[in-house]
């Protein structure tokens, strides 16, 4: 939280931004229209290679939005090391090639004997993912996660200029603070109940198989890819 004037990667807490930005708001309306439900999976330890390789595929400009400042890839590499999948959540959106194009982590308090009565969010978006509804997804799916853990508001800052962000929060019905360059957005969550608990197992179900789906295509591309490399080293020899 405290970057001791050298800036360090913290957790959402105080610097984590959101950063899929105002290019969401030029989404083309077919983009818009076209959007479905995408599946949401729950990150961890041994994701924390991919997770670093989606940080570090933001530019400069990027990474100040999501954490107030452009951090290096030094300083991304120990906020990674430093997620605690125990006490947060950190989700994230694969393609079909299992690359994790949106990452959200959700912060809850630290302090085990306090209720946790607030937690943060905070996103990132790769920019060819953008403008198709992932930021707005993974804050629903924290919402979720949130609610049904007993955490009764969901807590954003984020830099004002992060008009996406904002405006996800605003239309989920977030009270929005603006101080200067920097605001901060407070949603009060409903009381969990059996139908919050049954949606989020149905979703955790449904993005599992979403993901064993996409390792088996991406398994077969990769065995299609060697068979014609093959085939093609076989013509060659035989051309000699």
């Amino acid at each position: 939280m405290d970057p001791s004037y050298e800036p360090q990667v913290t957790g959402p807490a105080v610097t984590d931004r959101a950063t899929d930005t105002s290019a969401a708001s030029h989404a083309t309306p077919s983009a818009r229209t076209n959007w479905s439900w995408v599946p949401v999976r729950s990150l961890g330890a041994r994701h924390r290679c991919r997770i670093a390789a989606h940080l570090m595929a933001l530019d400069s400009a990027d990474r100040y939005l999501r954490f107030g400042y452009p951090a290096t890839d030094a300083q991304l590499s120990k906020y990674v090391d430093m997620l605690d999948f125990e006490r947060d959540e950190v989700f994230g959106i694969f393609n079909r090639r299992l690359d994790l194009i949106a990452v959200a982590h959700l912060a809850h308090p630290g302090d085990a004997n306090r209720a946790k009565a607030m937690s943060e969010f905070g996103v990132s978006v790769l920019p060819k993912s953008r403008g198709r509804g992932f930021g707005k997804r993974l804050f629903e799916h924290a919402m979720l996660h949130a609610r049904n853990r007993g955490v009764h508001v969901l807590f954003i800052q984020a830099l004002s200029e992060n008009r996406a962000m904002l405006k996800i929060a605003a239309n989920a019905g977030a009270k929005l603070k603006r101080d200067g360059p920097e605001s901060e957005a407070w949603l009060e969550l409903p009381d969990d109940t059996i139908a919050s608990h049954v949606g989020e197992i149905v979703e955790q179900q449904a993005a599992e198989l979403d993901y064993q789906l996409k390792v088996r295509a991406h398994q077969v591309d990769a065995a299609v890819a060697e068979l014609k490399s093959r085939l093609r080293n076989t013509e060659h020899i035989a051309d000699e």
